[in-house]
């Protein structure tokens, strides 16, 4: 029998809501799992049961007296360590806020929390979402459910390994360069990164910025389109967000489920590298062989992509940007307290001049105008989530991919920053495992604002190829993984050496 913990969002908020599943049931499902398997994976790194019981309780209260209920309503809820959820420790990972317990939530987890969801506890992170590996000084490292000694990626690492592990049906992520849909990817489930300003944020610390987002991980299409409806909205105090004379452009109503797609209809252009990118040649061997099960599907199917000239150079000055507003002073008063991937990123920005800014700015701009173009012939692009197959994760991160050095310790990240660069929406669509039993992600990429569209065509998708274990959604063996030693025992596992 199915546990309650394994149970789809949209399945358990449908039982809940039929009174044919208690919050409360559902939630001390969601416990046993996490005291079951997390000493394996070490994904939810802060549990408030106490508060999570209570909110249940509430919630079942409401069932009961036939109130009416949110769209989120009884679902457990985990909150990466970048987001405020009020009673609970924002650590950013960060020895420095090792002891900031926030008074209260932040928008994101405020309407999610309006929505029904019970907050169940916090999700680990790499140090302020730097790189792509779960690892910090505070928490420690959050290991793959598929091989707890392989990275988790990141920087949303413990919300994907919750989710796989059915520790939470959904959770918050945050995405700069693939952290909603690199993490996604390693686990298998599903992460979307919204078009900038569909979810408002209060948080960025450059406002004008596109390059930084939150949004909606789950694990199916459907999940994270719910997730997604509770989270668009307005807020003045993020200049992206799309309103127009304070009303909003979007609404929630839009996102809440995906729209039947004719995929016959859909030119679609297919990518391993987007002509830059690091590509392992193991994973454009099985992006070749996975895509040829289903390419015939669409209405057309190229091998082709974008120009994508210049994408290393721009994101790299114009993420420096946001390390110098955000880290500088940390930098420069605690040293000792700042993980290496900081500190060089902090160093690189100080290195750059205002023309090489101008210049990012440019080569932005000019990518974002060739995408357009290129979007008038086709609908989606469809490329590898990641470039390379799970490493262990005392490798901090992949100096060399199939022997050629990486750039900086983010450039393995380039399939992802290729498209927040123009700021396009994207998603990560599990995808059966690669050679090495590994989960692989389909990363597919919509038009300018269609976020919609592009989770529309995921589900189609992932609806066709679940029934073929190839390309199936894959589930991590949880015997074995409450049978495995503590990863805190393991030599590495607290901070970067």
């Amino acid at each position: 029998m199915t546990e309650p913990c394994d149970l789809s969002a949209v399945e358990a908020r449908r039982l809940i809501g039929r009174k044919q599943l208690a919050p409360t049931e559902l939630l001390e499902s969601c416990i046993a799992r996490i005291e079951a398997v997390d000493h394996a994976v070490n994904a939810m790194v802060e549990r408030d049961y106490p508060g999570a019981r209570r909110a249940a309780q509430a919630a079942d209260t409401a069932v009961a007296h036939g109130e009416a209920l949110g769209p989120l309503h009884g679902l457990p809820l985990g909150v990466k360590d970048l987001n405020d959820a009020a009673g609970l420790h924002t650590t950013f990972g960060s020895p420095i806020f090792r002891d900031n317990v926030v008074a209260a939530d932040e928008r994101l987890v405020a309407q999610v929390r309006a929505a029904g969801a019970v907050v169940l506890g916090k999700t680990n992170t790499p140090e302020f979402g730097a790189g792509a590996n779960t690892r910090n000084a505070v928490y420690g490292v959050t290991g793959n459910p598929f091989d707890p000694m392989r990275s988790a990626a990141g920087s949303s690492g413990g919300s994907a390994v919750a989710l796989a592990t059915g520790m939470v049906p959904i959770c918050t992520g945050s995405d700069t360069g693939g952290s909603l849909r690199n993490p996604a990817s390693f686990s298998g489930i599903v992460g979307f990164r919204p078009t900038p300003g569909l979810i408002p944020s209060e948080r960025r610390g450059l406002g004008w910025s596109n390059l930084p987002v939150v949004g909606p991980m789950a694990r199916t299409v459907p999940d994270v389109c719910l997730l997604l409806s509770t989270m668009v909205g307005d807020d003045s105090r993020d200049p992206l967000a799309t309103t127009v004379h304070g009303r909003t452009v979007q609404h929630p109503e839009h996102f809440a489920r995906p729209t039947p797609m004719d995929l016959s209809g859909l030119r679609v252009a297919l990518t391993p590298d987007f002509g830059f990118a690091p590509t392992e040649r193991h994973i454009a061997e099985m992006f070749a062989e996975k895509t040829a099960l289903f390419r015939n599907v669409f209405g057309r199917a190229d091998d082709t992509t974008p120009d994508c000239s210049g994408a290393d150079e721009a994101f790299e000055v114009l993420r420096s940007l946001g390390f110098l507003a955000g880290h500088l002073e940390k930098v420069r008063s605690r040293p000792d307290d700042v993980g290496p991937n900081v500190r060089a990123n902090v160093e690189e920005g100080l290195g750059y001049t205002a023309l090489d800014v101008a210049r990012a700015q440019t080569l932005q701009t000019t990518l974002y105008r060739r995408w357009q173009d290129f979007f008038h012939d086709y609908d989606v692009i469809l490329t590898p989530s990641i470039t390379i197959s799970p490493r262990p994760w005392r490798e901090l991160y992949p100096a060399e991919i199939d022997g050629e050095p990486t750039r900086t310790y983010f450039h393995w990240l380039a399939l992802a920053y290729a498209v927040t660069l123009p700021g396009h929406p994207a998603v990560s669509l599990p995808l059966g495992v690669d050679r090495h039993g590994m989960p692989f992600g389909l990363q597919i990429v919509g038009p300018r604002g269609g976020d919609a569209f592009v989770l529309s065509v995921a589900a189609e998708l992932e609806s066709l190829l679940a029934g073929d274990p190839r390309t199936a959604r894959p589930v991590p063996d949880l015997a074995r993984l409450q049978a495995a030693q503590p990863l805190s025992e393991m030599p590495g596992f607290l901070g970067f050496d």
